[in-house]
């Protein structure tokens, strides 16, 4: 249970009048409580007052495991066959009275969730939005977390490590992937925190390309995009390699998505804009003519869940600061012919930044 953060969420709530906070993502849900859960088609919800103990509500089969977890305040489960709304407004009537005002998560309360609690609360106002609010209590991290943080990196260079040895040729991307995940899996890393990339030849020119039963041939690049989830925190970070040697032209686009990657990362410090970041590696790009070939956005906040605020995009004038954590991860999609991304996830120092992986980021050639 993050207490830390929950301080944060009722002192804007005091701040704001706001009588009472309605939280419905999973991913928000476990940040707060410490319970992990997908709840599918049932309702799982999270409900904050200021001066009042906050309850967690989840199906029945949910629970115990809701009430075994970090989480020390109440735990409401439903049955199937019961009406959830009808708890919760019971709940939320006989706790807190008929609130005036309820914040709610406007990025992830879809409009059938909202319309069926919303019809218990006719005069209450639904106006507030929570979601840039936990964006902004998210965006600094602990020096806890950022431990975490460095735990779920250096299992993302474990990764590295055992999908590179998996590397021959004829070995195709779904052999590869399995050969990592299996590995990770018996050293005891549950899950990973998006579905690893592992994309051979021309088929890295897809930014997000999907792997298959395309093979790894001489003269290749493969590009690894890969992280874990451990102890409720994301990592990830990509990285190309060459089977065998690569041509000079192969080396020369390597090596300027590597320069743009370490000409960004080492501008990160405090005050710098998050828009900044993305013109320099971008302009790096651009100087050797290959800019339209660098077609996403620098990078991505990273945390509990893979994809965070901030966004590392043009426009965005976000002014970095200690704690702020994110993706540096440009790259060169040549369709047809080649694609080159090399990321690693930072975080924000008092004056510059550190990495959550080691892994080289120099052009490894596969014997």
């Amino acid at each position: 249970m993050n207490n830390e953060k929950i301080n944060e969420l009722t002192k804007w709530m005091k701040a704001n009048g706001t009588e009472l906070a309605y939280i419905t993502d999973p991913n928000t849900i476990a940040y707060f409580t410490g319970f992990a859960s997908d709840p599918h088609e049932r309702i799982l919800a999270l409900f904050f007052a200021v001066d009042k103990e906050p309850f967690l509500f989840t199906p029945a089969l949910d629970a115990q495991a809701a009430k075994e977890s970090a989480w020390k305040y109440d735990v409401i489960g439903y049955q199937d066959s019961q009406d959830p709304w009808k708890m919760i407004a019971e709940e939320i009537h006989r706790r807190f009275g008929e609130p005036s005002d309820i914040a709610i998560e406007k990025s992830s309360l879809n409009l059938d969730h909202f319309e069926a609690f919303a019809n218990h609360f006719p005069r209450t106002d639904f106006s507030k939005n929570l979601s840039p609010v936990i964006e902004r209590i998210q965006l600094y991290k602990t020096p806890n977390e950022i431990n975490t943080l460095i735990e779920a990196g250096s299992w993302a260079d474990v990764a590295f490590d055992i999908g590179f040895s998996a590397i021959k040729e004829g070995a195709t991307e779904a052999e590869i992937i399995a050969e990592i995940e299996y590995q990770l899996k018996r050293k005891g890393v549950a899950k990973m925190s998006f579905d690893t990339e592992v994309l051979a030849g021309a088929k890295a020119a897809n930014p997000h390309g999907t792997p298959g039963e395309a093979s790894v041939q001489k003269n290749h690049f493969v590009l690894f995009d890969l992280g874990v989830i451990w102890k409720g925190y994301c990592s990830d970070a990509t990285r190309t390699v060459a089977f065998k040697e690569p041509t000079k032209w192969q080396r020369d686009i390597y090596n300027i998505v590597l320069e743009a990657q370490l000409t960004a990362q080492e501008a990160v410090k405090p005050g710098v804009k998050a828009s900044e970041l993305d013109k320099i590696a971008r302009e790096v790009i651009e100087n050797y003519g290959y800019g339209e070939a660098f077609n996403h956005r620098l990078g991505h906040g990273i945390g509990t869940t893979i994809h965070e605020y901030p966004s590392l995009v043009a426009g965005n004038d976000l002014v970095l600061e200690e704690g702020m954590c994110f993706s540096i991860e440009p790259g060169i999609y040549l369709p047809g012919e080649v694609g080159v991304r090399i990321e690693d996830c930072v975080y924000v120092t008092k004056d510059g930044c550190q990495p959550f992986t080691k892994t080289s980021k120099e052009l490894q050639i596969i014997e």
